[in-house]
């Protein structure tokens, strides 16, 4: 579909909503596409992201498929975030990778897994992918700690340079060039943005094969919390090596690997529910493309997790320094494919809450 069709088609869409507006209590973006109406093409990008997928306006519409007038907001605006992510991608050529996301996933991780076992392989030859390593030090004893260090701040540092632009563009069209990021609406788009408080739907929670509310906004919980732990992992990590001058691997109730494995577990648990809830559900009120998206982020999600459980588990064993470039290059990977997949969506999210919050003095 292209993008003048799609900004026709939810106007369309949407111009029965509002004449309708049974749903207007849903979530924010039916009220906000009352203050954008006439939309835009950037209109669009901003509503669909606004939009948190929990598809209940579906299951209320009397006027879904096969009625004649073909409601399906939860697809349209599913299809309208895909092209954003596109269309707001830094630098453009890559945002390709946005219509192909699993092969993008694939390749990227391959890539970084040969230049890993090759660099491991120069260092200690061949054999040093099965030497077992023991004591402080034994991760970098395998691929040197300025080896990891300089690959994860390049991959990094090209990992959030290029969302930060990718949301410059999308917070300036979104915004309409205003001003809209104050303490206020700030705070709000915040609280928002962490209680997953549109994941809720209209009353009778977010959309699932049961239709039961709580699930699938409890497996974002896990994975966004499990994230953070993660995150924190790493930190503590970084302050017992670099202040404390404690090389890792550190002990299991040491706070970098309690905070990993609880995190490391999270993602796991939630991306698995996520990958289970797709599979079983109805896939009618969603866009195929995003439904790629989607899976390959979960996917590449779980990879993360289970490589890092794995490597925590067989850390003492001839299987370390393997499991160490798989979960190394599934890192990378990550890196590299963020600003072109499913990763932004929290990004262009957020910074829609924070344009809907000043819109509507909240």
């Amino acid at each position: 579909m292209r993008e003048l069709d799609l900004t026709a088609e939810l106007q369309r869409q949407l111009g029965v909503c509002n004449a309708c507006r049974y749903c207007e209590g849903y979530c924010a973006v039916f009220n906000a596409a009352q203050l954008r109406a006439p939309l835009e093409g950037a209109d669009i990008a901003y509503l669909a992201n606004l939009c948190h997928d929990c598809r209940m306006c579906y299951d209320a519409c009397m006027f879904v498929p096969p009625h004649a007038f073909a409601i399906n907001i939860p697809s349209a605006m599913a299809h309208a975030r895909a092209q954003s992510y596109e269309r707001y991608a830094v630098p453009p050529t890559f945002g390709r990778a946005v219509r192909s996301p699993v092969a993008a996933v694939a390749v990227a991780a391959a890539i970084a897994a040969v230049v890993l076992l090759l660099v491991i392989a120069s260092l200690g030859g061949w054999g040093a992918l099965t030497a077992p390593q023991h004591g402080a030090g034994a991760f970098y004893r395998v691929l040197p700690y300025a080896a990891m260090l300089a690959g994860a701040l390049a991959l990094g540092l090209y990992a959030v340079a290029s969302m930060a632009a990718g949301a410059v563009r999308f917070a300036r069209d979104a915004a309409r060039g205003e001003r809209v990021v104050t303490a206020r609406s700030l705070g709000t788009a915040l609280g928002r943005a962490l209680a997953l408080t549109y994941l809720r739907g209209g009353g009778a929670g977010c959309y699932d094969v049961t239709r039961r509310s709580g699930r699938r906004r409890a497996f974002h919980m896990l994975v966004f919390w499990g994230f953070v732990a993660d995150l924190a992992s790493t930190t503590s990590a970084a302050i017992e090596q670099d202040v404390l001058h404690r090389l890792p691997p550190y002990p299991l109730w040491s706070v970098p690997v309690v905070l990993g494995t609880a995190g490391g577990i999270a993602i796991a648990l939630g991306a698995a529910g996520l990958i289970a809830l797709k599979r079983a559900g109805d896939a009618r009120p969603t866009d195929r493309r995003a439904l790629a998206l989607d899976g390959a982020f979960l996917g590449q999600l779980e990879a993360l997790a289970l490589s890092g459980l794995a490597l925590l588990a067989f850390r003492g064993t001839a299987a370390m320094p393997t499991l160490l470039a798989v979960h190394l290059a599934i890192v990378a990977g990550a890196f590299a494919t963020a600003p072109y997949g499913k990763f932004v969506h929290f990004v262009y999210r957020t910074i829609a809450l924070i344009v809907n919050a000043h819109e509507r003095g909240a």
